[in-house]
């Protein structure tokens, strides 16, 4: 699964520790699912899009295969 976390946050010039602290998950969560380490669950997933504005599609996207 490819996100574009990374150029959200930056577009909004926040943290990845404030964007953690804002949905409730550790810096390192955050960093593992910018890195396409983790997938997040559902509900960390729209928690996210409700943090900047946007449908979760605008910031998730399945890659082939998944």
């Amino acid at each position: 699964m490819k996100n574009s976390l990374r150029v959200a946050r930056a577009e909004r010039r926040m943290t990845q520790q404030q964007l953690a602290d804002a949905v409730g998950v550790s810096r390192q969560t955050i960093n593992a699912v910018e890195a396409g380490k983790f997938v997040p669950s559902t509900l960390l997933a729209l928690k996210i899009a409700r943090c900047f504005d946007r449908p979760v599609e605008a910031l998730f996207q399945l890659e082939e295969g998944d």
